[in-house]
């Protein structure tokens, strides 16, 4: 395997080395895709090392057959049947040899470790199934059934509009039953997520923290094999040294540069840089279940008293837009009857006044990674910092590892609104109002930690019809709701840069996030 050294030296005159390096923006917090949400985390495990049963064409959000060749969708909606693709093999490793293909077993085990509290996996390495259980999938899978080895069926209890968008989404990842039991009675079963086996177009060689994850094409890959041999996350968490990386011919492609530095990198003729809308928002969650932000009155003063046209300029330098709404502009059914709260410092002060609320101290979260959706959250909590104080809100700015931020962020008596953001996973808009401010989702990915019946109500209606029009409309209405209670500060959309060196060829800026390699190769 090509170490760390040689890896560097592939400046533009090694063009001919196959070793693709990526610098990417922080560390995976493991390996098993449906323990997380972070995308840095999907980057390195789902993409790479996975698949799911159906995939979304890179590029796009259409879904196009993976593991499973065909499905049929029954009538009434509520069974899925999926026809697996047979002659599948599993990557091995220096603990576990695979003895069998992929079948429906794998399938079953998959989701069921994500469900069943009785499944021996259902705590391994903290167990909290963040968009399983976003998604309401407890409730709403009533059976997996094994209709033979290369045929499952999924029972629902309701029909689900985008069923066959989530099962493309990175929590679906198949991962092998024969390697989880084989760990179970090693006594090791955490090495699902440290040591990976999955099926996709690169096998997992090796981590070190905060440093580098390697891996090298799997040549026994059932779809188009990876354009290179081998495939390097050089992690560096500092923008403008992931650039100097690529200049120097250290790194080929850079997620995530500062949006101060882009119009030298256009002028760059060493680098190439692409850019797309991104399908995402930037957020101040608040924690409605604390005191006062317990009371939407309150919210809404917090929310009138930020400048976000201030933070567009000095944060996003102008690649970023004013957002009103819970979901991007460029998603069906996003609502432009929306009226976004008006900046407001006076009329902030006067409703915190009206609440009963004075003196008050607050902690504002702040990432400690760049993200698509927020390239400086440093930057943007200190703006709110001196907003706040113009309101007389005493803030107080924290921030903790990014896999330790996402963890402890998820609490219900968390202290303080934490920034964060999204960026889709299938182009629905489920994947935003459900996953991110649905009851079911309260503890999870609901760092708001807002349950509104009524809002939920219609965000359910919304998932059990397919007819697209009563859809808009009914997600239209969940617009409304949420802009009038107000669980958020809505901040940002932004535009989302790549930077690659001329000899890359074929990365292509993917609408839900991901960066993914297998087809991607040097000239």
């Amino acid at each position: 395997m090509l170490g760390m050294a040689a890896a560097m030296a592939l400046t533009a005159g090694g063009a001919h080395a196959q070793a693709l390096v990526y610098c990417s923006e922080g560390s995976p917090e493991g390996f098993d895709p449906a323990l997380y949400t972070a995308g840095t985390t999907f980057d390195a495990s789902s993409h790479p090392i996975y698949n799911q049963l159906v995939e979304f064409k890179v590029g796009t959000t259409e879904t196009q057959p993976g593991l499973a060749e065909s499905y049929e969708v029954s009538e009434d909606g509520m069974t899925i049947t999926f026809n697996l693709r047979q002659g599948v093999k599993f990557h091995s490793n220096d603990m576990f040899t695979p003895t069998r293909d992929f079948n429906a077993d794998d399938v079953i085990f998959t989701f069921d470790r994500q469900g069943n509290p009785e499944n021996p996996y259902n705590e391994v390495s903290g167990g909290t199934w963040e968009y399983f259980n976003g998604m309401s999938m407890p409730d709403l899978i009533k059976e997996i059934e094994k209709v033979d080895d290369y045929t499952v069926a999924f029972h629902l209890n309701r029909p689900e509009a985008p069923f066959i968008a989530n099962m493309a989404m990175d929590f679906a990842s198949i991962v092998s039953k024969e390697y989880a039991d084989a760990m179970l009675e090693a006594g090791t079963p955490e090495m699902v997520n440290q040591a990976p086996i999955g099926t996709g177009p690169f096998t997992f060689q090796a981590y070190q923290k905060d440093a580098v994850v390697r891996y090298v094409r799997n040549d026994d890959y059932w779809g188009d094999p990876a354009k290179v041999e081998a495939l390097i996350f050089a992690i560096t968490p500092d923008a403008s040294v992931r650039y100097q990386k690529v200049q120097a011919g250290e790194c080929h492609v850079m997620a995530y540069p500062n949006p101060a530095d882009i119009e030298a990198m256009k002028a760059d003729d060493g680098v190439e840089v692409l850019e797309q809308e991104g399908l995402n928002v930037g957020y101040l969650a608040y924690n409605t279940q604390v005191a006062p932000y317990d009371n939407p009155t309150v919210r809404k003063a917090l929310n009138m008293a930020i400048d976000k046209q201030a933070i567009i300029d000095v944060v996003f330098q102008g690649s970023g837009q004013i957002a009103k709404n819970p979901i991007p502009p460029t998603m069906w059914s996003y609502s432009d009857a929306t009226v976004d709260d008006a900046y407001d410092p006076e009329a902030a002060k006067a409703m915190l006044e009206e609440a009963g609320v004075s003196d008050l101290s607050m902690k504002i979260w702040a990432m400690p990674v760049q993200r698509p959706y927020n390239p400086n959250a440093r930057r943007m909590a200190e703006l709110m910092q001196s907003d706040f104080a113009e309101i007389g809100v005493d803030v107080e700015i924290v921030s903790y590892e990014w896999g330790e931020y996402l963890e402890r962020s998820k609490a219900t008596d968390r202290d303080g609104a934490v920034l964060l953001g999204w960026t889709g996973d299938n182009g629905d808009p489920d994947n935003f109002l459900a996953v991110l401010l649905g009851c079911d989702a309260v503890g999870g990915s609901n760092r708001a930690q807002w349950c509104n019946e009524e809002f939920d109500e219609v965000v359910k209606a919304a998932k059990v019809t397919s007819d697209q029009a009563e859809r808009t409309k009914l997600y239209e209405e969940a617009q409304a709701i949420f802009k009038d209670q107000a669980p958020w500060a809505t901040i940002a959309h932004s535009v989302v840069y790549m930077v690659t060196r001329p000899e890359v060829d074929g990365y292509v800026v993917h609408p839900l996030g991901g960066h993914i390699f297998n087809q991607v190769g040097l000239k």
